[in-house]
This record gives C-alpha cells, sequence and structure tokens, in this order.
C-alpha cells in the first residue's frame, strides 16, 4: 500500500462516489490510497476543523485538524493501515498541528471501529450545532453553504429550496500528534461505546 498527494479531482471523484455523505468538504485536503496492485482505492481527507474544534486542547487554528473523510472503494486490504499512514503523512506535512479530532457518525450506525483500532481517545457522543439541508435532488447541503445563499440574498429562508433533515449525534475521537497533550487526551477520554473490533480493518 502506498500514498500520495490526493488531487483535487481524486478527492471530489471519491467523495461524491465512495463516501455516504456524497459531499466534498470544505478546505480539504489529503491522500490517494494505492493498494499492492497500484489500483487508486480512494482517499483519506482532512481539514482544519471549525473554529471552536481545538478549545479543549487550548489548541488555535493550525494547531488542530480534523480527520474528515475516509472515502475507500475496497480494493484496499486494511482501512486502519491507511488511515494511519495518511495520518503519518499528514504529520510529516503539519509540524505545527499537535492534535487530530474526527467524528464517526451515530445517524450511519457507525461507532468508531477504525479510530478503536489505531487507539484513538473516545471523548464521548456530541450533539450537533448546525442543521442539515437537502436540495431538491437530494443532495445533503451543509448548512455553511445554506448560509452563505442566504447572507448573498439568494435566498430569503433555507425552507425556500432546502429541506431540513434530522442531524444526529456523532462520536468524537481525538488523537494527539504532539506528545505534550497525550495526558490531556487521555484525562478527556472515556470507555469506547463499542468494544468488537471489525477483523477487516486490520
Amino acid at each position: 500500500m502506498r500514498l500520495e498527494k490526493a488531487s483535487s479531482k481524486a478527492i471530489k471523484f471519491a467523495c461524491l462516489n465512495f463516501h455516504y455523505s456524497k459531499a466534498v468538504p470544505y478546505l480539504s485536503s489529503g491522500y490517494s490510497v494505492f493498494n499492492e496492485n497500484n489500483e487508486w482505492c480512494g482517499v483519506v481527507l482532512f481539514n482544519r476543523g471549525n473554529i471552536n474544534g481545538g478549545k479543549p486542547y487550548n489548541c488555535k487554528i493550525g494547531q488542530f485538524s480534523e480527520l474528515i473523510r475516509v472515502a475507500l472503494n475496497g480494493k484496499h486490504s486494511f482501512t486502519s493501515k491507511a488511515v494511519s499512514l495518511a495520518v503519518r503523512l499528514f504529520k510529516k506535512d503539519n509540524p505545527l498541528c499537535k492534535v487530530l479530532v474526527s467524528y464517526a457518525d451515530t445517524g450511519q450506525g457507525h461507532e468508531g471501529i477504525i479510530y478503536m483500532a489505531m487507539n484513538w481517545h473516545y471523548e464521548g457522543e456530541i450533539k450537533p450545532t448546525r442543521p442539515k439541508f437537502k436540495d431538491k435532488t437530494g443532495k445533503i447541503i451543509h448548512s455553511r453553504v445554506a448560509a452563505k445563499l442566504k447572507t448573498a440574498g439568494k435566498i430569503k429562508a433555507y425552507d425556500d429550496i432546502y429541506e431540513r433533515v434530522l442531524n444526529t449525534n456523532k462520536h468524537r475521537y481525538s488523537y494527539p500528534l504532539d506528545k505534550s497533550l497525550i495526558p490531556l487526551c487521555k484525562s478527556l477520554s472515556k470507555p469506547y461505546p463499542k468494544k468488537e473490533l471489525n477483523a477487516q480493518i486490520g
């Protein structure tokens, strides 16, 4: 298995075809994953996270990031290995980043098995602070996109063109890249929500 910087084209294709959200995250970057046969398998993506995401770790924007997408097509061997390699490359490319966070969507039945396998710290369930919308084609629209349209005066109200959909709780996980944050992340951690690890993730 090998990874390389993902192109914008690869990011868009993987997110729209391999990820349940069918959406390309804002300001994301990451790595394309290739299996042992040199077949492209998708991407692992990161972004800077929301403005309040680093507060639990006393980190500012640039000192924390979010692992925001694991969009793979199943042709790879182990998901956890792909993510681990991506984290390693991300740390090398972003030396100022001290901690990563990621979320598992309870609405999709996700428990965060990948993060458990990689020994990330579980911080509990987080309630969504933003609504979700769906356009006429069924595509999920992030609240930030809807807010920009409203601010620009292109729509008067969200409900004019979007259908509100239930936004479900997320399991939150953290992974310290800076050793100095290990004690803090451990102090914030809780027992994993599920013990069974799928052998397929490796």
